[in-house]
């Protein structure tokens, strides 16, 4: 069963991403409070009571493919009658505009949404998950036709979306992609090539899919440069938006996963019968440039699924410990065995668990808050400004939040003993289904290099530094206040954001005389960058708990003392993270052996 915290959403929505403030900005004013909490509360019925039942049957009966009608794939029962419900209900829409019949509502709104689909149901979320990512691409470089014909089908559902970059010989060096379009004379193209690890790339749930297809025109240059961006529907339309005749794209097979098995990982042909039909987007050779929209918002979204998948994780294991009798207390405290929640270890596990998930969806938000504003301040200069901080902190997002869900999920298993090896208890499972998330929409180590090259290094470290700046003030905050978890907050933070400065400062002393020294270390200080800015959203947490204590005292209370839990068992982890980072001049720690000793 899933519960979605839709207290500890509203919670961090509003006091520490600044709802209010944004509700208050051009373009937002839909999202009273009133609205917020509809929304919110809508969402988790639908999640909990209608997809998060369908997990389990995803797993034990997967997605299906056939190879009659040029290859098909039949999703797992019941999960075309809950996307119906999804789509109808608009949430498809909620983000996207209202001119396009979205709901046009912040980031900030629908990221919780994004969250509890994802905690409900990850296979079945990844499907609008990458329509989302096709609607961006096409508002930001389809022409006015296009995003006419296509985005309210996409937004309504009666169509989805993907993304097609990987081929065989080109994984995340796109630069190898070897797809042609060929143009045809009239403003179409025809497509030739194969295209692998499509998420959703063929099912029966939608009446049409749109792919959206990296290729080169016969005259492109090497490399990334030469790369354009293309539509392809599975089956052709007209101006009017009616189906036609089927288009040359066929799914001629599809994946078999250690995770995430409801959600078809489609192999596709282009081009085997003639040719398939598609369109430019935008202009010739720019369609890296293009696919970044989709790629951008697909990162941040996988983030959440790392938020998610860690939160019902959490859930799980939380209910097991309260059930679960083993042993006698080591305080003596019952002469008879208790429930495993009783365990000093257990109970540390659990702590960690929820602290890490906290921590990670409290900076998740407060980075969706940035995009709202970076896209709705009136000021130009503070639209810049939220601009810098929300793209620095998308790969933390998606790579902290990622990798974390591998450690809670693996928590989750290990509370359950040996019946969490069990797969009829199901903790494995959220275990598998997150494996893959530190892997798809780029590795984490992808993720660190961007947030070295394009995020530290570009702006002079500038972005990092007003980071770091805000955070001691947090840490000025917590010493105004009495008690121990305050206390140790503030050590730690202090700490954290010191040896966050000392990486900073080291990337960019590094990168240009010495960039084996500073790559090595890349993700060490992805993962630094997380644990820290997480561990700062933790504290501004606590200090709001103490203002509101009295409203709620108990979900205050547990909020700080889980803040004091990732302050004592978390932030501690970044002096070591410096270290590693620091430590090794030229990378020696991780480049001594030879290639030969390997």
């Amino acid at each position: 069963m899933y519960q979605a915290p839709t207290s500890d959403m509203l919670f961090v929505m509003k006091e520490l991403a600044g709802l209010d403030e944004i509700a208050a900005l051009p373009g937002c004013e839909d999202a009273t409070p009133e609205t917020v909490e509809a929304v919110l509360h809508e969402a988790a019925k639908l999640c909990g009571e209608v997809i998060a039942p369908l997990n389990e049957a995803g797993d034990r009966d997967p997605s299906r493919w056939v190879a009659e009608n040029g290859g098909t794939v039949h999703a797992t029962p019941g999960f075309a009658e809950a996307f119906r419900q999804y789509v109808e209900g608009g949430w498809q829409g909620v983000q996207h505009p209202q001119e396009y019949e979205g709901q046009g509502l912040p980031k900030l709104v629908g990221t919780p949404c994004v969250e509890m689909l994802n905690a409900a149901n990850l296979s079945f979320a990844l499907c609008p998950l990458l329509t989302d990512g096709a609607i961006e691409a096409l508002l930001t470089a389809g022409s006015d036709a296009q995003k006419q014909l296509f985005v309210p089908k996409l937004i309504s559902g009666e169509w989805t979306g993907t993304m097609n970059l990987t081929e065989p010989q080109a994984g995340s060096d796109l630069a190898a992609v070897r797809t042609r379009a060929e143009p045809q004379g009239d403003g179409t193209y025809k497509l030739f090539g194969t295209k692998i690890f499509i998420t959703w790339g063929e099912h029966d749930m939608a009446e049409n899919i749109v792919h959206l297809v990296l290729a080169r025109t016969p005259d492109a240059p090497e490399g990334v440069k030469g790369i354009s961006l293309f539509i392809v529907p599975k089956f052709l339309v007209d101006e009017n938006g009616a189906l036609g005749a089927r288009n040359d794209v066929h799914c001629v097979s599809i994946e078999h996963k250690l995770g995430i098995k409801a959600s078809p990982t489609a192999v596709l042909q282009y081009g085997d019968h003639g040719g398939a039909i598609g369109q430019l987007i935008g202009e010739e050779n720019r369609g890296l440039e293009y696919m970044f929209i989709m790629m951008n918002a697909a990162r941040f979204a996988v983030g959440m699924q790392g938020v998610a998948i860690a939160d019902r994780a959490y859930q799980k294991a939380l209910a097991y410990a309260k059930e679960r009798v083993q042993s006698r207390p080591v305080d003596g405290s019952a002469k008879a065995a208790a429930t495993i929640i009783h365990h000093p270890d257990v109970r540390r596990m659990l702590g960690t668990m929820r602290a890490l998930t906290e921590g990670a969806r409290a900076l998740a938000y407060v980075a969706a808050g940035e995009s709202d504003r970076a896209h709705h301040e009136p000021d130009a200069e503070a639209r810049e400004r939220h601009r810098a901080r929300y793209e620095y902190l998308v790969p933390i997002v998606k790579g902290w939040s990622t990798e974390l869900s591998v450690d809670v999920t693996s928590l989750g298993v290990q509370v359950h003993g040996g019946m969490g090896f069990i797969e009829e208890t199901g903790a494995a499972q959220f275990y598998r289904d997150a494996r893959i998330l530190p892997i798809y929409e780029g590795t984490t180590a992808i993720q660190a290099n961007d947030l070295i090259g394009r995020k530290t290094l570009r702006d002079g470290g500038a972005a990092a530094k007003a980071l770091i700046d805000d955070m001691g003030a947090t840490v000025q905050a917590l010493g105004a206040q009495d008690g121990a978890a305050f206390e140790w907050m503030q050590r730690h933070l202090a700490a954290g954001a010191k040896a966050f400065a000392s990486a900073v400062d080291f990337v960019l002393a590094n990168a240009k005389n010495d960039p084996n020294a500073v790559f090595a270390g890349s993700v060490p200080y992805l993962k630094l960058a997380g644990i820290v800015l997480c561990g700062w959203q933790m504290a501004r947490a606590m200090l709001a708990s103490q203002r509101l204590m009295n409203d709620d005292p108990k979900f205050h209370g547990a909020k700080i003392a889980t803040a004091q839990c990732y302050a004592q068992q978390v932030l501690p982890q970044a002096v070591a993270l410096e270290a590693a980072i620091v430590s090794a001049k030229g990378g020696e720690g991780v480049l001594a052996l030879s290639e030969d000793q390997f």
